[in-house]
């Protein structure tokens, strides 16, 4: 007999949440860019930031807002007139706004990071809900740590804001303390001890500080959730969030054990980690579920031979279904304008400036004269800059010099507010060098806090995909660039990053 599953509502906060990973900073339009492919994949909630943040961030939650039209937008506002006035006002255009407004009910939180009573916060709880109410009927509460709050004022505070409106009860595990049976548990109590809880959803959000975000998540899933937030990549503060990926898949795999099901289409998940892995400069590692270059790799001959038999002796998902081996379409330099738009444009990524594509354009045929292979990857990396608004510093020449015995060389000329600057270098590897060069022009006084390589696809001619961060009086940003010479990618890149330290991009550390 056929049981009819509940639908789990999926959220997903990498542009929220996981953008508060130190540096993992996205421009407005990046943001729109994910957002579009979250869309595409069909995630049913996009927290798209925190809308009275900074400008930067109510600019972005108004523009995903606008521009994703098939999933609900959400802007994060903590339980205070004015945070819930912005958010309302970034969600204007949404087609489907949600705001999630919270406050800390945990004993210590209160006391010490609030300084409140607890009825204190019990009222602002509750007027917080009746306000955000008045801009949406899809209003989310949540519980600041939530996990290591009294049971009977959970149980208070959530009946109270249900009734002034709240459809949504989330209930983190703010500081990744979880463990899945005492989690899960917890859920299971507020449901039976919460009157009104059947006028509500109930959800979960948990940080992975002990590798127990996903099995957490899961656990509240099986005690009555029925909304998982969670990141691509399990991207986020500390040690991350619950990962999209593994939450959608583990539901999809054990619909035997699993009593709901997603309205998630999986096979856009690896371009959608892979977009956000290059934007933000995170590497997905090798090992990772799912999104790991090795997760469908067999090396051990036991499990080639078995594999070769009979798929299900080694393999428990299908690659294809989570996105692998779709993204094989092949462009090279006698590919015309129309064709590579409409590639850019099943990636999710559109062009509203003819200027933009232009520019694009001109990267790609570039590139297609060094390699003779263009995959999607290389796609998406000739569009992840981090466009800065005004390029104060653009290479015009680099030459560096290597040699077994001898300090590197680099030399360069910049150009730098259009006036061209000479300089040379000397430093421990080829990279030190050329950035000490350019730092001997440009004087930015900024701090080098990560320097990432990564290959964008495979073989001696792939792209160089590097990420520089700075940091300069409490500002982190994220320069990106890619190029098949591992060199210029990362001029590109420390140039990139001066750039937005020049247009005053980044983001402040800790916000």
């Amino acid at each position: 007999m056929n049981t009819k599953k509940d639908k789990l509502v999926i959220f997903d906060t990498t542009l929220r949440d996981g953008e508060q990973s130190p540096g993992a900073s996205m421009t407005k339009d990046e943001k729109v860019r994910i957002a579009r492919m979250l869309e595409r994949m069909r995630v049913d909630v996009i927290e798209a930031g925190f809308a009275i943040a900074s400008q930067g961030d109510f600019e972005a939650v108004q523009a995903v807002a606008e521009a994703v039209k098939d999933s609900t937008v959400c802007s994060l506002a903590r339980a205070v007139g004015p945070d819930i006035i912005r958010a309302g006002e970034a969600l204007q255009k949404a087609t489907a706004p949600r705001i999630h407004t919270f406050i800390a009910t945990s004993p210590i939180h209160m006391k010490y990071k609030l300084q409140m009573e607890p009825e204190q916060v019990f009222a602002q709880a509750v007027d917080a809900v009746k306000r955000a109410r008045q801009f949406t009927d899809d209003v989310e509460f949540s519980l600041e740590d939530g996990s290591r709050s009294e049971p009977e004022f959970m149980y208070r505070i959530i009946e109270a804001v249900i009734n002034a409106g709240a459809g949504t009860i989330n209930i983190p595990d703010t500081v990744g303390y979880g463990e899945p049976g005492e989690y899960g548990a917890m859920f299971k109590r507020v449901i039976e001890n919460v009157p009104n809880s059947d006028k509500a959803i109930f959800s979960t959000h948990c940080h992975n500080d002990l590798g127990l975000a996903v099995a957490n998540s899961l656990s509240a899933v099986m005690n009555g959730v029925r909304q998982v937030e969670c990141t691509i990549n399990g991207l986020g503060e500390r040690a991350g969030n619950a990962s999209l990926e593994e939450i959608v898949m583990a539901v999809r795999t054990r619909q035997d054990l699993y009593p709901v099901e997603t309205g998630i289409d999986t096979t856009h998940i690896v371009p959608t980690s892979r977009l956000v892995s290059s934007i933000t400069g995170f590497p997905v590692q090798p090992n990772k579920a799912i999104v790991g270059a090795n997760a469908f790799a067999h090396e051990s001959g036991i499990h080639q031979d078995g594999i070769l038999k009979h798929r299900e002796t080694y393999e428990i998902m299908r690659a294809q279904d989570v996105g692998w081996g779709h993204n094989r379409l092949v462009l090279g330099k006698h590919s015309g304008r129309a064709a590579v738009k409409a590639r850019y444009e099943e990636l999710g990524i559109n062009f509203d400036d003819a200027g933009e594509f232009a520019l694009v354009f001109q990267r790609f045929k570039d590139l297609a004269d060094k390699k003779h292979e263009i995959f999607d990857e290389d796609l998406q990396s000739l569009v992840t800059g981090s466009e800065a608004p005004v390029e104060h510093y653009q290479l015009e020449d680099l030459e560096v010099r290597s040699k077994s015995g001898s300090l590197p060389q680099a030399q360069l000329r910049l150009l730098i507010d259009g006036e061209s600057h000479r300089a040379e270098a000397y430093g421990s590897g080829p990279v030190d060098a050329t950035f000490k060069a350019i730092e001997s022009v440009a004087e930015s006084g900024a701090d080098l806090k990560l320097y990432s390589v990564n290959a964008v696809t495979q073989g001696t001619d792939s792209q160089g995909n590097v990420t520089v961060r700075l940091e300069l009086d409490g500002r982190l940003v994220n320069g990106v660039g890619a190029d098949t010479d591992i060199l210029v990618a990362s001029t590109l890149a420390y140039l990139d990053a001066l750039n937005l330290l020049a247009s005053g991009g980044g983001k402040r550390k800790g916000v």
